[in-house]
Parts: structure tokens; sequence; C-alpha cells
């Protein structure tokens, strides 16, 4: 009767793998940080494989997938970085751009430092601090103070955007320079100061599949959808454009 079990059981297990039971596929998303919240509900609501995210400072993700982290679409803030990992032959394809987005100074809720403008984060004893400048947002910002005529020296340098808001979440700095989706993001832990559009900058995402990628037809699924009229529907809901 035991050995009977025992053979039983292997046939079950042997039933539980078999192709036509098989887990759907999983992919690996590498996506920078000022997409955390919209990836997630896409990643969630994408029915062709199981999406594991992985979210990050663009340059950040960059350096992970030329080291060889496993990515099967790679998601970045701005064509730069993009450019440079093609460049460096770790792109499948052409990248694609399926989103805009814009600035905005991130400050306390209740703007205590009264910062109504760029000019003003150069005021004496604001702490201003921003992401660093290979990180899109940080160069974004830098080129939208440069566009206003302002100098002002970051108290720090931040690997992504969700590090400048949690600092001025925790009140560890007055103001940064983020995107409007961050700040829509964090809600009432932050207030957001807009930037006139003469100064203000335009970030361009792309998305490509990695070369190499374990996934490569989900993949591609999954680009298709973030480009669909469904996944453009969901991007607008954070604030892309």
């Amino acid at each position: 009767m035991r050995k009977l079990i025992v053979v039983l059981g292997l046939l079950a297990l042997a039933c539980g793998s078999s192709p036509g039971s098989s887990a759907p596929p999983t992919i690996d998303v590498f996506a920078a940080a000022s997409l955390t919240d919209a990836f997630k509900v896409l990643g969630g609501s994408f029915h062709g494989a199981s999406v594991r995210l992985n979210f990050a400072g663009t340059p950040t993700l960059v350096t992970q997938i030329e080291q060889g982290a496993q990515a099967d679409v790679f998601a970045s803030a701005d064509t730069t970085n993009m450019d440079r990992l093609k460049a460096d032959g770790f792109t499948a394809g052409e990248p694609k751009v399926f989103a805009h987005n814009r600035l905005e100074i991130v400050v306390a809720p209740g703007n205590p430092k009264g910062v109504s403008s760029l000019g003003d984060l150069a005021k004496p004893g604001l702490v201003y601090i921003s992401a660093g400048p290979t990180v899109p947002a940080g160069k974004y910002a830098a080129q939208a103070l440069a566009k206003a005529g302002v100098t002002v020296h970051p108290r720090s340098l931040e690997t992504d955007v969700r590090s400048v808001v949690s600092k001025i979440e925790l009140g560890e700095a007055d103001a940064g320079i983020v995107y409007v989706t961050d700040v829509k993001a964090a809600g009432a832990k932050v207030a957001g100061v807009p930037i006139p559009d003469a100064d203000n900058v335009v970030a361009t995402y792309p998305v490509v599949e990695v070369k190499g990628a374990r996934n490569a037809a989900a993949a591609g699924d999954f680009i298709a959808y973030v480009l669909s009229t469904e996944g453009q529907k969901k991007l607008a809901t954070f604030g892309f454009e």
C-alpha cells in the first residue's frame, strides 16, 4: 500500500508539471523609479505573464543590466540612458516612447518656506536637494534652473526622485525638483509648486525589450500593452502625458 501511495504521488507531481498546467511565464521589468505606482498597476493588470518589477534610478538600472542582471523589459525616464544601453548592445529592437512627464517643485505640506518659484530655491537657509546629475530627474532639474537663470547648489544628490520626495516628507530638506507624477503619488504628505512652461522640461520615457530576454514573446506583449489604449489610460491616471 505504501508503494502504491508513493507511485500515485509521483504521478501527481508529473501531471502537475505538464505543459498544459504550467504556470504563466514571468518577465522581469526594470523601470525608472518615477514609474513605480503606474507600473505596479500595469503589471497587475497585464494577463500575458507574471510581471516582476525592479525600480531604481534609470542609470542604476542600466548598470545592473550591463552587469548581467536578468531583465526582459527596460523602461527609462530619458532617452540618454536608453541610447547608452542600445549603443552597448543590450537592446532588442527599437525603443518606443510611451509617456512624457513634467517637473514640479516639491515642498512640505502647507509650503512653510513660502516657495513660489524656482528663484526661491536659492534663498539663504533653504535646504534644496536634487536627484544626481546622471539621474534623468536631476539632469532635467539642472536644465530647468538654467533656463530660469537660477544658481543653487543641492545640499545632497539622491539616487532617484523617490528619495528626494522621501526626504521632503521626513523634513530632512525644504524643497526639491521632481516630476509632477511624484508629487501626485505622495498625496497629502507633500505639496507641489508648479514650474512655468517657459522654464519647465518635458521628460521622455522610452521602453524596449532587453537583448537576451528570457521571455521575449511575453516581453513584447507587455510593451504592446503599455502602448495600448488601455495602458495609456492607466498611465494618464497617474499624471503621465
